[in-house]
């Protein structure tokens, strides 16, 4: 029997709940499996046929009677196109943002949220597969696990990893064993994966044990360690590799406060830097011109990982002699005599002493106990007006002008050869000063030197200035800090106009960085 016009949806209606719908349950219910829906399909595929064909045709005569009504009216005729193309764009969007999802459970639990059942069934393959590598026999995860159908947005969906990494979370059957492996970070910086808990926490205790003493009281890592459970990594270093990624150092800057005696070359020697790494690290820096109390930059190896011990000790430490001086009318203005020599005391002192990597950084005194007084030291002061040619004991720089050549080795005209000064370059003719007062011993040609002028001062040192282009100075003459000696040239073996300019101690030659 046919049913009135009007009342045919209410029976496709019926017939849909009655017959397809309990279908459509049982077939999210369980997943859609590939053989699934094509029987679906097959049993269902006149009616499935006949409701797409009914619902051609009534939605579109639906449109045509929509856009009758609205096509008569001027100001409403393009109200059906634009009302199609809104309802298009807002299926574009929503598609684009949102899309159908599965809220995964484990046990009960909601653990994520993805697009595909897939990508959990492909993370549980991925976890087995690598418990088996790493345990050595079939490991199945059996957990009960159940989806409910939804919409997300797309942002929000999760992926494989997430699933790996909780699944792989559970596998541990000890502290430290299954597939729990552990990113190390530093710092906040990333330093690698390992494998054992275990093994990284002797590592630590072996850095630590390096720097401990039977007077430590503590001793402690400088900066934070982070220990972070991960999923199985390719990356896995070994407790050796390890070992070296921890203690392996960075060039790193810190400052350093000049005091009375720095040089130049001196600090960059200190700090196992050249005198032309120190320069790139302090470019506005004079060289020439350095004052007490000046902050420079040096470099400083800085281990990844560093400690900070805290010992407490027990020392003698002497304690300095007291000194009484005397005026002495024989002896120049500047220099002095020792008439008394005194005895130095001694104090028994317990500290706090706080080092970082061996390094002392602190000093805090908790006792001090004066075990013997010191004696008092009497010094004679020179009163004697000093001649003009006598020496000051320091050295001024002989000429200005750029350094060429350092001293040390070097390699020139082709072959390495050892340098015994600094090479100060200048233009020709320039005028060359005595570094400090004294006696002039040698003046005259000398081999490689070419013009040479050697001046021996009152404590012994002789400094040298060769290549000159003409002597000013004779063998005998006396001659006072920053008299004009010679005049630049580039005789002898020499490859421009420059100074070479040499100290010598007890007669080895030195550094002069070091003294000027």
């Amino acid at each position: 029997m046919e049913h009135p016009k009007h009342l045919r949806p209410v029976r496709a209606w019926e017939t849909f709940r009655q017959l397809i719908l309990p279908k459509l349950k049982r077939f999210t219910a369980h997943g859609p499996k590939r053989q699934d829906v094509s029987r679906f399909l097959r049993e269902n595929s006149v009616w499935l046929r006949g409701k797409y064909e009914w619902l051609r045709v009534n939605s579109r005569r639906l449109f045509l009677r929509c856009h009758e009504a609205v096509a008569g009216r001027r100001y409403a005729a393009p109200v059906s196109f634009l009302s199609v193309s809104g309802a298009v764009g807002l299926v574009l969007i929503c598609t684009t943002l949102y899309s159908v999802s599965y809220a995964v459970y484990v046990d009960g639990e909601n653990v994520g949220t993805v697009a595909d059942r897939d990508t959990v069934a492909a993370a549980i393959s991925s976890v087995e597969q690598s418990s088996r590598s790493l345990l050595g026999y079939d490991y199945t995860i059996d957990n009960a696990i159940s989806y409910r159908l939804g919409v997300s947005r797309r942002t929000e969906l999760d992926d494989k990893g997430v699933f790996e990494d909780y699944f792989s979370s559970h596998l541990d059957s000890g502290e430290d064993e299954g597939l729990r492996q552990y990113s190390v970070v530093v710092g906040g910086q990333f330093v690698g994966v390992i494998d054992s808990k275990s093994a990284f926490n002797a590592i630590l205790q072996d850095i630590r044990s390096a720097y401990v003493t039977e007077n430590t009281v503590s001793a402690e890592f400088v900066e934070e360690i982070e220990l972070n459970p991960v999923f199985a990594s390719a990356q896995v270093a070994d407790p050796e590799e390890m070992r070296r990624l921890l203690t392996e150092s960075t060039s790193g800057e810190t400052t350093y406060t000049i005091v009375k005696g720095d040089t130049f070359g001196g600090i960059a020697y200190r700090n196992d830097m050249s005198v032309s790494e120190l320069k790139a690290l302090n470019p506005d820096v004079n060289i020439n011109k350095l004052s007490i109390g000046q902050v420079i930059n040096v470099r400083e190896l800085i281990p990844r990982l560093s400690v900070r011990t805290t010992e407490r000790a027990t020392y003698l430490e002497a304690i300095e002699c007291p000194v009484v001086t005397q005026d002495d009318a024989s002896i120049y203005v500047g220099s002095s005599k020792i008439l008394v020599k005194g005895v130095e005391g001694q104090a028994e002192v317990t500290a706090d002493i706080v080092r970082v990597n061996g390094v002392e950084k602190n000093r805090t005194v908790l006792e001090y106990t004066t075990l013997s007084e010191p004696t008092t030291t009497i010094k004679a002061v020179g009163t004697k007006p000093k001649p003009k040619t006598a020496s000051n004991g320091y050295y001024i720089w002989p000429t200005r002008g750029k350094i060429t050549s350092y001293f040390g080795y070097r390699k020139i005209f082709g072959s390495r050869s050892y340098h015994s000064g600094i090479d100060i370059a200048g233009s020709y003719g320039s005028s060359i000063k005595a570094a400090d007062g004294g006696k002039v011993t040698f003046a005259g040609y000398k081999g490689a030197y070419g013009y040479l002028v050697i001046i021996t001062h009152d404590n012994g040192s002789q400094t040298y200035y060769g290549h000159n282009s003409s002597n000013l100075v004779s063998v005998g003459q006396r001659v006072y800090q920053g008299q004009v000696i010679a005049k630049m040239g580039s005789t002898g073996r020499s490859t421009g106009n420059h100074c070479h300019f040499e100290v010598r101690i007890r007669g080895s030659a030195v550094n002069p960085l070091n003294y000027l």
